[in-house]
């Protein structure tokens, strides 16, 4: 008798009924060479979203704007303060004539313009009782403006430091003037006061991302129904992943305008040598050319940082004040973590209705709905309106949020945003334009919009670019971010 080779497996059945490996085939023993199962499993055809919406953008799009540019670089201007005052000032003993001479720390940005027969109060900021009115005598600004000396004579006291040898660390602003009847003003006595403009300056920076897919893999059909954030739905693994990597990005957007930082010179140079992406860039001149100003950088920069918010209605109080001296807009954004939204509501929860004035919901065109659409709440508390919502970027785990930010981890814990717009002097369209105090300037001309570009590479998915078994889908945006009037946005750490 002949011998059938080879065999496929045994020929004998089984005494019982019962399933074996070696009566059906199966796909869970790993030998690639199994397709089925006995019985159908039972299988969710949707993901189960176990975080929720993981996107974190959102932020820029509630409080600013995106205007196009066509430069390396914006740059703006702001008005300095119409009123003359200065601090840290310093008193001399009695001089010739019976005057104090005062002396203004002249340095970076800080010229005399304080000039004869002005007249000018003297505080203290150590004593609050202490306060001086005097007539100025004699300035070194009639000659040089970088001469610091100042020649004063109280109206009702002996001498300025009568009672002391000295005083220092002195604020002095001028409230008027008083000349004698025929007087004439002239170079000798007075002169002009120019307006000097603060210039501040940002440059963008080109965002990349890709996804790419071997034309094989665009065919693969699985078993679970697979959706990205942006609604897309499928079959295909490929539909998910470029929808991950495009939503990933559009996050990376936000970020970047967020967290951006200016490289100093001497790390620029470092990362010119070790980044391939800057590789040949001239080694001159460098400071400034790579990273860009975010969010959190500018207020660091020239804004208030409140450290260790406790949330009493004392320690919001203090904000308020420094508001008061600065713009004093009346409508402001509270962007929190949850800790520190808890720390709001629980002071706002000890007053009445939100205060004497209730609820308002002004920035929002007066609409209730809208505000509670955003997740925001209102509250007034002396002639300032404030809407708090919590930030997801501040929460979640992956970015800012986890245990550190409910420690006490030095982090962010929220940042105050004024609403509304500001009127600046654009430089580049030589006029004042109205534009809101936080948006981002993005790159486009009439050849290129680099706003959010999008686009294939490869031989898949329609590209022909290429011969590339393959489908690039690639992202690019060159954007940067203006902080406006930075001196009214409050960061509050940890």
């Amino acid at each position: 008798m002949g011998v059938l080779s080879p065999q496929f497996g045994s020929l004998v059945p089984s005494s019982t009924t019962q399933t074996l490996v070696s009566n059906y085939l199966n796909f869970n023993n790993g030998g690639g060479n199994d397709f089925a199962q006995q019985y159908l499993p039972e299988i969710y055809e949707a993901e189960v979203e176990r975080y929720g919406n993981r996107t974190l953008a959102g932020f820029l799009r509630m409080v600013g704007a995106e205007m196009p540019m066509s430069s390396d670089q914006v740059i703006w201007s702001e008005q300095n303060r119409l009123h003359i005052s200065y601090d840290n000032v310093a008193c001399s003993a009695v001089g010739v004539g019976g005057g104090n001479v005062i002396t203004i720390p002249i340095g970076a940005g800080i010229v005399n313009t304080i000039f004869p027969n002005m007249t000018v109060v003297i505080m203290d900021p150590a004593n609050p009782a202490f306060t001086v009115k005097a007539i100025v005598t004699a300035s070194g600004a009639v000659a040089a403006p970088a001469t610091g000396a100042v020649t004063v004579v109280p109206y009702t006291r002996a001498a300025v430091n009568a009672g002391a040898a000295g005083l220092a660390g002195l604020k002095v602003f001028v409230y008027g003037s008083e000349f004698a009847k025929g007087s004439t003003l002239g170079t000798a006595t007075g002169q002009s006061i120019q307006p000097v403009l603060t210039t501040f300056s940002n440059k963008p920076i080109i965002i990349r991302d890709r996804y790419a897919v071997a034309g094989s893999d665009t065919a693969q059909i699985g078993w679970v129904e697979v959706a990205g954030e942006d609604g897309t739905s499928g079959y295909l693994w490929y539909l998910k992943a470029e929808g991950e990597t495009r939503m990933r990005f559009e996050d990376y957007l936000e970020m970047a305008m967020i967290e951006g930082e200016l490289a100093s010179a001497a790390q620029a140079t470092a990362i010119i040598a070790a980044a391939p992406s800057f590789a040949g860039l001239p080694a001159a001149g460098i400071a400034g050319s790579i990273g860009t100003e975010g969010l959190f950088s500018a207020i660091n920069n020239g804004g208030n940082v409140l450290s260790g918010y406790a949330g009493s209605l004392q320690d919001f109080d203090s904000v308020l004040e420094n508001l008061d001296s600065q713009g004093a807009i009346e409508e402001n954004m509270l962007f929190l973590d949850r800790k520190t939204e808890l720390l709001f509501d629980n002071m706002l929860a000890q007053q009445n209705s939100y205060g004497a004035g209730g609820t308002s919901y002004g920035v929002f065109e007066n609409s209730e709905d809208m505000a509670l659409n955003l997740g925001f709440s209102g509250f007034r508390r002396g002639s300032y309106d404030f809407y708090k919502t919590s930030w997801k970027y501040l929460n979640d785990a992956s970015t800012r949020g986890g245990s550190s930010n409910f420690v006490n981890g030095d982090n962010i814990d929220g940042v105050l945003v004024p609403a509304g717009t500001s009127t600046v002097y654009d430089q580049l369209l030589g006029t004042n334009i109205r534009r809101p105090f936080l948006h981002v300037r993005y790159r486009a001309s009439q050849a290129d919009d680099r706003r959010m570009k999008s686009w294939l590479t490869g031989s898949v998915g329609g590209a022909s670019t290429s011969t590339l078994d393959a489908m690039e889908v690639n992202f690019l945006s060159e954007r940067c971010l203006c902080v406006q009037a930075r001196n009214n946005f409050v960061l509050f750490t940890a």
